[in-house]
């Protein structure tokens, strides 16, 4: 502990993870749960990255986009697991506070990146739908990258404050988490002290990002079936709605366990620890999980790469 100016306000040194509650001696049934869905996280997202890097043809602003959200979830997950294979395979409960800040600093950062992918994917939609003959002038080379680039720093310099805002403040004894891992709604539950500027930091993040990517998405999804019904041929109205399929559950595996969590946090206190730690879970895992394996099912081109 490094103690303070009073013998309550310290610093300190260790948080404690929580597993989840009431299971900790099936820890080792579900670290083979969790070793399996890396294991697709990142066979899945790494064989994305792979085919669209190597193959010619894949090198167009949606796959360039959806290599992107592929990075992005390699990054949440990388961010995630030496703490979540750490508890359950070898019981190591314990991390320090720099390393549980850098945690908090990552694993948001690249979801923050994740979701502006699927806001730019949603555009592409409609861009692509709107005005196929010119989409590709459109969305050139370096205006992808360069959005990708702006999205990756966006996050950084949104989350770069947080751990900078919760080392000053005091824990007063108080250092036990209800996760697997150090998220920012679970830490600034721990202070003693005044956390009123943290949470109006956090709650102007989430509303900046998560907040106004939803609601893009929402309105860009809106026109994108306002021109699909516009279409008089059958064949392009499902051919149009079925390019978009994929992008919608991708959409939705990563929304809804967002907003699960978020209720969960701000009126579940009287929930039980079980369910606030199988939020969690759903909230980080589900995307990960679902998107590589719906894309590369989905994706017509993405599929027969794969065969």
């Amino acid at each position: 502990m490094k103690n303070s100016n009073s013998s309550l306000e310290f610093l300190p040194t260790m948080f404690i993870l929580v597993g989840i509650p009431g299971l900790e001696a099936e820890h080792i049934c579900i670290s083979i749960l969790f070793c399996l869905m890396y294991i697709i996280i990142f066979l899945g997202n790494g064989t994305i990255l792979h085919i669209t890097g190597t193959g010619p043809a894949l090198h167009q602003p949606m796959y360039l986009f959806l290599a992107m959200l592929a990075l992005a979830e390699v990054g949440v997950s990388a961010s995630t697991l030496p703490t979540v294979l750490g508890i359950f395979l070898f019981g190591i409960t314990e991390i320090s506070f720099d390393a549980c800040l850098f945690q908090m600093f990552f694993i948001p950062s690249f979801s923050i990146m994740e979701s502006a992918m699927l806001l730019a994917m949603s555009v592409h939609g409609f861009v692509a739908i709107y005005n196929p003959l010119h989409y590709t002038a459109i969305l050139t080379l370096p205006c992808i990258f360069g959005t990708g680039t702006i999205m990756r720093l966006k996050s950084i310099i949104l989350m770069g404050p947080l751990p900078m805002l919760l080392r000053y403040l005091p824990f007063c004894g108080h250092n036990v988490l209800s996760h697997s891992y150090c998220l920012h709604p679970n830490l600034i539950h721990l202070p003693c002290g005044d956390v009123s500027i943290n949470n109006i930091y956090g709650l102007f993040i989430v509303t900046s990002t998560f907040g106004l990517d939803s609601l893009l998405i929402v309105v860009s999804y809106g026109l994108i079936l306002h021109t699909v019904v516009s279409i008089t041929t059958g064949e392009g109205r499902r051919k149009a709605l079925n390019t978009c399929g994929s992008r919608i559950y991708a959409v939705l595996a990563y929304y809804v366990p967002m907003i699960g969590l978020s209720m969960v946090h701000r009126f579940g206190f009287h929930m039980s620890p079980l369910v606030h730690a199988m939020m969690a879970n759903a909230y980080l895992f589900c995307p990960l999980v679902i998107n590589p394996i719906v894309y590369s099912i989905k994706t017509k081109e993405i599929h027969h790469s794969i065969v």
